[in-house]
């Protein structure tokens, strides 16, 4: 499968790592860089997981507050916690 292009800084850069001996050929090069990728997706997913808790969270307390609802210290601890994660 796999037939890349690199442009001429790219190879450059490759050939470097390679003759620093911090890679031994392109296949380790081209492996480390989309692992890097995937633990970037990974991170945004998490991000953007942790901001939708923080909306529903939010959502949830002015909800209540507009409903007149009284919310216990232990109801906005649960909040506060839920919003973190």
């Amino acid at each position: 499968m796999p037939n890349i292009h690199l442009t001429d800084p790219m190879q450059e850069y490759v050939q470097g790592q390679i003759a620093s001996g911090a890679y031994a050929n392109l296949s380790e090069v081209v492996r480390a860089g989309i692992r890097l990728l995937m633990e970037k997706e990974t991170e945004r997913q998490s991000g953007a997981l942790r901001a939708e808790r923080r909306r529903r969270a939010a959502a949830g307390l002015r909800a209540m507050m507009e409903n007149g609802s009284a919310v216990s210290d232990a109801e906005l601890k649960e909040l506060r916690e839920h919003g973190r994660r």
